[in-house]
């Protein structure tokens, strides 16, 4: 019907107002009045949609782990569609958002690891803005600790929890170390993977750069000799 509020539509708009004030200037300069005029709506309309800052401030945050969920998922499926099966030493290439689907099987554990961890770090315009924002609300949450404190850390847990599971699976194939502990593993992996990126936002390295360090410790990891054998035996 012409002239029907769609009202998700308003929610959103909104939203990524606030994530691209929060990209190029910091959570800090987001007022609801900035984010108004960045949205291009008046103030009152912001207020209609969110009756408060923290409302705001967590709509758009679960957008942006929608998008990171988004761009992991792409990585992932590249990696299935690949003709050989990605390892740490031959990451899976970024996809093209506009590529069709191709006929495909399921990545390995260690496919899934390298991409999910390829896809995070800072290494082209979307995973720049991704990390940028990231970055802007950590630094919100340091400057004042209960500003989202009704967020907790569900989604780090979520991911967190799903290479633990990969990595479990790749050791029970004899792809790991028997001795390595996955869920310390995975959250090593991934605090070296923000370590990365925050080194990337700073210039002490680029992308390409933190990537051959990821590249490094995965070849580490999933070991892996010549002849093709498997380096451990499998768990039973």
């Amino acid at each position: 019907m012409a002239g029907r509020v769609d009202h998700e539509e308003r929610r959103r708009q909104i939203a990524e107002a606030l994530l691209r004030i929060a990209d190029a200037e910091g959570l800090q300069a987001a007022s609801m009045r900035a984010v108004a005029a960045e949205a291009g709506v008046s103030l009152r309309l912001v207020q209609y949609y969110f009756a408060t800052k923290e409302g705001l401030l967590l709509d758009a945050l679960a957008r942006l782990g929608a998008q990171l969920q988004a761009r992991m998922d792409r990585w992932i499926d590249a990696a299935s569609s690949a003709s050989s099966p990605p390892s740490a030493s031959s990451p899976p290439s970024p996809p093209s958002p506009s590529s069709p689907p191709s006929p495909s099987s399921p990545p390995s554990p260690r496919g899934i690891v390298t991409a999910i961890l390829s896809s995070i770090l800072p290494t082209d315009p979307e995973s720049r803005r991704i990390t940028r924002t990231y970055a802007a609300y950590y630094t919100l949450v340091l400057n004042s600790p209960t500003a989202l404190e009704s967020h907790r850390t569900l989604q780090p847990d979520r991911l967190e929890g799903f290479l633990t599971k990969q990595l479990l699976a790749a050791q029970r194939s004899g792809e790991i170390d028997p001795a390595k502990d996955p869920g310390m593993t995975a959250a090593g992996l991934l605090s070296m993977v923000n370590g990365l990126g925050s080194s990337v936002l700073a210039g002490q390295r680029d992308g390409e750069a933190a990537l051959a360090v990821l590249t490094h410790h995965l070849d580490e990891l999933f070991r892996t000799p010549a002849d093709g054998r498997s380096p451990h035996p499998p768990r039973a």
